[in-house]
């Protein structure tokens, strides 16, 4: 049992030395692949492509940031990676028989993008944890939106916003309008089953949605963040 013990603890800390180290080294270096980017690779036919852009967050339009904020997690400029009001609310939305969502964060879903895998396991719920508790930790909010902005899944082998603006739009990140962002954003919840264009009326409905709610944030900054 000693034996055990010890070899439990050298394998917690070690796991605990790799992934300080891992999120360090993605505080400075652009993030090449994530794990579903590999998955959607593996599991695609001959004619799947990987289209994956890194750009930095300055050339990333504003209407984007804040579409996404908006659409996928408004309190993202006050919380520390968990929005337990959000949480209580998908929980009880979701018990009451409505559209099923999920209570994730951005700060959540980029540590699940770029470190985990796909599921929902609760070993991989408390990996989760840990990996948005050290984003939120050692990287800016500046930081976690660039990563989450580069890699998020954007439509069938479309991975960030780059290659989003020049899929759906023939432009670039950086010159999206207000209305080409909302329409990106309103795809998220599930980019493989819905289409910017041409948009179900689901789509059209939330992107108005998105919109509107981008009108009323108010002035965006990250600064200090």
């Amino acid at each position: 049992m000693k034996r055990l013990g010890k070899f439990l603890l050298k394998i917690t800390l070690w796991f605990i030395a790799l992934s300080i180290t891992w999120v360090v080294v993605y505080k400075y270096v652009s993030v090449p692949l994530t794990p579903l980017m590999v998955i959607r690779s593996v599991d695609g036919d001959d004619l799947y492509k990987t289209n994956h852009q890194w750009k930095p967050l300055s050339e990333i339009s504003k209407n984007l940031q804040l579409a996404v904020i908006c659409s996928e997690d408004q309190n993202y400029l006050n919380h520390n990676g968990f929005d337990v009001k959000a949480l209580k609310k998908a929980y009880f939305e979701n018990l009451e028989g409505k559209r099923i969502r999920g209570g994730s964060t951005i700060s959540q879903q980029t540590a699940k993008n770029v470190f985990l895998w796909q599921g929902r396991t609760w070993l991989r719920k408390g990996l989760e944890v840990w990996f948005t508790f050290l984003i939120e930790t050692l990287w800016s909010k500046e930081r976690i939106l660039e990563v989450y902005l580069n890699s998020i899944e954007m439509g069938n082998g479309i991975f960030g916003a780059e290659a989003a603006a020049n899929y759906w739009y023939n432009t670039s990140a950086k010159k999206l309008s207000k209305d080409q962002a909302a329409g990106i954003a309103a795809i998220l919840p599930n980019p493989l089953k819905y289409s910017v264009n041409p948009s179900s009326r689901f789509i059209k409905s939330r992107k108005y949605w998105i919109k509107r709610q981008m009108q009323n944030f108010g002035e965006f900054t990250l600064k200090n963040k």
